[in-house]
């Protein structure tokens, strides 16, 4: 086993780090207080690369790893997890699956500018519909119906919780064509905002990640060309399954960042902090919280890194992805949850920044697979 990042790996690495110091720290607190789409930023890590990042090349892509994908994941998350969030779902959900499953026509359609995260200088990033009104966990449930028509499928319906929704131009949709044949007649749709019948509703007032623009999408007999259909006629089901794989790694790695985040904060803040006479770090109970903290995510760290690992080696990543996820978004929530302790009522207040990671945490357990679909998944893997 080789736990040696590679140079381009570290390189990689750096980029992420000094990218979200000098562009996602100064105005975060601003965007998530006013809810503000991090639009610069996003352009920036589109230049950078980064917003196709494991993309061939010839379709636009950086043609970098996942273990990459990870470590830039992880140092954009400690700053601004409403950026990552963005970057996660255009890279493991859209981009990926497009690369994966795409026709050679979408691919050039459609892959190219969105691994690019630009087309005609403008923003251009895309966006998963999976979710609806009574089909979130139980994704088989789907309600959104996609008539077949011949040439071309009319699509009716409504998703909730979208991320990037406002903001996307592309939209990859499950739809279920055939109700008798349940999961096996779902299909997965390439779908464009700007079509007539598609409306995006009103942006979501979150908790946390309010940077990232979330909203509910309704189709109205929107008309949707048969090209535009990803995969055999039933493979949406597994194509969102599929896809979901890879986008814990990302939800993983973001939750990791998070706690990262919370973690060094904690760290600075108990070298100035004085009480009883002396910098709190030397307060055997401020210690114990530390050493906690850096433990369990290093061993976060190592899970991301080890799904990332067997992604990149073509090796089946289900299980290692399911339980990354789950003790990352975990231990997100519990460090930023300390994170606050630590810093005591200056951590409740935004200036300090770990009361904004308590809130960003929370959502790294619910989306992409809540942490009780996690323990489902890993149950069933380690029960086979």
């Amino acid at each position: 086993m080789n736990f040696q990042l590679t140079e381009e790996q570290l390189m990689i690495q750096q980029a992420a780090r000094d990218f979200a110091q000098q562009e996602c720290l100064p105005g975060v607190i601003e965007r998530d207080e006013h809810q503000k789409f991090p639009h610069d930023q996003i352009i920036k890590l589109a230049d950078l690369g980064f917003m196709g990042m494991m993309v061939n090349p010839e379709y636009g892509g950086a043609g970098m790893d996942t273990i990459s994908y990870v470590l830039a994941m992880e140092e954009i998350s400690k700053i601004d997890a409403s950026v990552s969030v963005c970057m996660s779902v255009n890279n493991s959900l859209v981009t990926w699956g497009l690369d994966t499953y795409g026709t050679e026509e979408q691919k050039r359609k459609y892959l190219f500018p969105l691994a690019q995260g630009k087309k005609d200088g403008e923003l251009y990033i895309g966006a998963f519909l999976l979710s609806e009104p009574e089909a979130g966990s139980d994704a088989t449930s789907q309600r959104t119906i996609a008539e077949d028509k011949g040439d071309h499928y009319i699509l009716n319906g409504t998703k909730n919780w979208i991320t990037n929704g406002n903001s996307a131009s592309v939209y990859l949709v499950m739809a279920q064509t055939d109700v008798s044949k349940g999961a096996q007649g779902i299909n997965a749709f390439i779908v464009e905002k700007k079509w007539p019948g598609v409306t995006v509703g009103a942006k979501e007032n979150k908790m946390g990640i309010r940077g990232s623009d979330t909203h509910s999408i309704m189709f109205n007999d929107v008309v949707v060309p048969k090209e535009n259909r990803i995969g055999a006629d039933g493979f949406g089901f597994k194509f969102a399954m599929k896809t979901l794989a890879g986008g814990r790694i990302g939800i993983a790695s973001q939750a990791l960042g998070i706690a990262s985040g919370s973690f060094e904060r904690s760290l600075q803040y108990t070298k100035e902090r004085k009480a009883f006479g002396k910098e709190i770090m030397h307060h055997q109970a401020i210690q114990f919280k530390l050493a906690d903290m850096a433990t369990r995510i290093e061993a976060s760290r190592l899970l991301c890194l080890k799904a990332a690992w067997e992604k990149d080696n073509g090796m089946d990543y289900t299980l290692s992805s399911s339980m990354a996820k789950v003790f990352a978004s975990e231990t997100a929530m519990w460090a930023s949850t300390e994170a606050v302790q630590i810093h005591g009522g200056y951590g409740y207040v935004k200036e300090y920044h770990v009361e904004r990671f308590m809130r960003d945490a929370k959502i790294t357990q619910i989306y992409e697979g809540t942490s009780e679909v996690q323990r489902i998944v890993i149950g069933r893997s380690i029960l086979k």
